[in-house]
């Protein structure tokens, strides 16, 4: 202290303006520390704010008003949401090397494993002087730290050159031996089966039109003309065609199906527009009551959505349709003889009525009805993956009396409202439909909704989006052919690019037609899961 004492001026300006100068110091030292808490503490209400956001969105997605809104267009808000939390956090690490510690831990801690079977590349850093700094001995490695990060390397085009080499004898002059030219799916054309696989998996899985994918091969230097990838996708779809017809045969062999319908336009030159076809497809999934067959989806193009259409559809089948309440459905149950055919109905479709009535206000009957749906959804979720006869009895315990109370109150409703408003008419919908939508008390292997069949429409509307049209009805039909195979692919777990492949291969070199059914996504899995672990 008196070291210090001795350095201060003596003079009363000089020490005047010594403390002048320490408080300039100190309040600005003050003005940062508040400015870097200010900042701090927007940073972190932005990502509160986000974060909140964040969380309506997902209630919205996942929660009832999920109805109302378009899935798609949902995530891509969503994803811009976690885009702007991520930039923030990034930011925040830069300035709080402490928390950017604890986040990067925590990450380490929550991101899980990766696949065991990508292949797996090692790269060792060690450091550049592995001798001791104190005696300048060479040190010996006591253990490591290993961690794993996923890689990626882009889409890699390559050449396959085939020689087939002649051979002849030097003492004769007859006979030339060489081996045969393998099968091409693509006689005299550019592409292996992989090739056109991949294509077909990026405009029918990955929604990817023709054209975008002919701009991504140009990008490499490969100059594809989207004609040319049209030509190789007709081809694939010829060759799937008796496939494709097998997985519809093998789907209506069940006890129960999903039934439903989308729009399909599809270009009509004669008239300079598009015509109104529709996809019908029909589903099976026997998973929620422990069935043993597995999923499986077909779609069928159709140019109309008439019965009759409809009735060609489900022609000879005997069993449980679930479906919605349309009129078509009805005409094939009625038309089916001895009582063959017997149609379910979807609770889903009659909550989204109500549901639509009480996004417009307050609707407290509406919201009842809501409510009492939302029981028996409850109730399901508890018996979901249990066998049939279980689920049957917990319906006939628990679901009934809510049933048979819905009813009773659905009737008592109907005379308290006008008979010409809309709640009125869902209502009635609810009544005239009342033996299909109860039908699943009664049978464990019947579902409350049609949300298998609904689920699997999905990838059709995303391609209708990007495609806009089909160019004919020819071109309509590979399109249901080919993502038959490619949903039903991913139902079973099956990797499509892989399964495309090889069952591509087989069929161009003449796979028997009696032993199609080997060829079945789950058939194929099954098989390649004995070859892999053999």
């Amino acid at each position: 202290m008196d070291d210090i004492a001795a350095q201060l001026p003596t003079e009363i300006d000089a020490l005047q303006a010594l403390v002048a100068a320490a408080r300039t110091e100190r309040d600005a030292a003050i003005a940062k520390c508040d400015a870097a808490i200010a900042e701090r503490d927007h940073a972190l209400s932005q990502m509160d704010r986000l974060r909140h956001l964040l969380r309506q969105l997902q209630r919205a997605q996942f929660g009832r008003r999920s109805e109302k809104l378009d899935p798609e267009q949902l995530l891509l808000a969503i994803e811009d949401i976690e885009q702007a939390l991520a930039g923030d956090e990034a930011a925040e690490d830069k300035k709080d090397p402490a928390g950017a510690r604890k986040r990067a831990a925590k990450r380490r801690a929550d991101r899980g494993a990766l696949p065991a079977h990508l292949p797996h590349i090692d790269v060792t850093i060690a450091p550049e002087d592995t001798n001791c700094p104190c005696c300048r001995a060479p040190m010996h490695v006591i253990g490591e730290e290993t961690s794993k990060r996923l890689d990626v390397v882009p889409a890699q085009f390559r050449v396959i050159v085939t020689h087939r080499p002649k051979f002849a004898c030097r003492a004769c002059t007859d006979g030339v031996v060489q081996a045969p030219a393998p099968e091409r799916l693509i006689k005299g054309g550019l592409p292996t089966e992989a090739m056109v696989a991949h294509v077909l998996v990026a405009k029918y899985a990955w929604h990817l039109p023709l054209y975008r994918q002919a701009q991504m091969l140009l990008a490499q230097g490969i100059d594809i003309k989207r004609a040319v990838l049209a030509f190789w996708v007709g081809y694939a779809a010829a060759e799937l065609h008796p496939l494709w017809r097998r997985l519809r045969e093998i789907i209506l062999t069940a006890g129960k199906i999903a039934v439903d319908e989308t729009t399909a336009p599809v270009l009509d030159p004669g008239r300079g527009r598009t015509k109104k076809g529709f996809f019908w497809a029909i589903a099976r999934d026997d998973r929620p009551w422990g069935g043993t067959d597995p999923p499986a989806v077909a779609y069928t193009y159709a140019p109309g959505r008439g019965a009759v259409h409809a009735l060609k559809l489900l022609d000879g089948y005997r069993g449980i349709v679930q479906c919605d309440g349309y009129a078509a459905y009805k005409t094939i149950a009625n038309a089916a003889s001895d009582e063959a055919i017997t149609l379910a109905f979807c609770w889903s479709h009659l909550r989204r009525r109500f549901f639509d009535i009480a996004e417009g206000g307050p609707a407290p009957i509406t919201s009842e009805a809501l409510a009492r749906i939302a029981a028996l959804y409850a109730i399901e979720k508890t018996i979901t993956g249990r066998s049939a006869d279980e689920r049957r009895t917990v319906r006939q315990t628990r679901s009934k009396p809510l049933v048979l109370a819905l009813k009773a109150w659905f009737e008592q409703q109907l005379t308290r409202v006008s008979g010409k408003a809309t709640i009125a008419e869902h209502i009635r919908y609810a009544l005239n439909h009342w033996d299909g939508l109860t039908r699943f008390l009664d049978d464990g292997r019947i579902e409350l909704d049609t949300n298998i069949v609904e689920r699997s429409i999905r990838p059709l509307v995303l391609n209708r989006k990007n495609a806009l049209f089909a160019g004919h009805d020819q071109g309509a039909e590979n399109w249901a052919c080919i993502a038959s195979l490619i949903e039903t692919s991913k139902l079973c777990g099956v990797e499509p690019q892989a399964y495309l492949t090889d069952v591509l291969t087989k069929l161009v070199n003449l796979w028997p037609a009696f032993r199609l059914d080997e060829l079945m996504p789950w058939a194929w899995a099954a098989e390649r899961g004995r070859s892999l672990a053999a």
